[in-house]
């Protein structure tokens, strides 16, 4: 008889969210002020927003933002 398989559980894509965003914030840390830098910033507040729209979208009594 073969072995139960044993499923993992992904991470919710809200957490997958929160820790790119941290990532992007960490890479910019070390960073000297500049382009590149704006630019992780810049992604990390976007991926911030994705995960609040993504929050509302899937919260059961759907209230319009405020």
């Amino acid at each position: 008889m073969p072995a139960p398989r044993i499923l993992e559980q992904s991470p919710t894509f809200e957490y997958r969210l929160a820790q790119e965003a941290i990532s992007l914030r960490q890479q910019a840390r070390g960073m000297p002020p500049g382009i590149r830098r704006t630019e992780l910033l810049q992604k990390a507040r976007q991926i911030d927003a994705a995960g609040e729209v993504n929050t509302w979208l899937t919260s059961p009594g759907l209230q319009p933002p405020i």
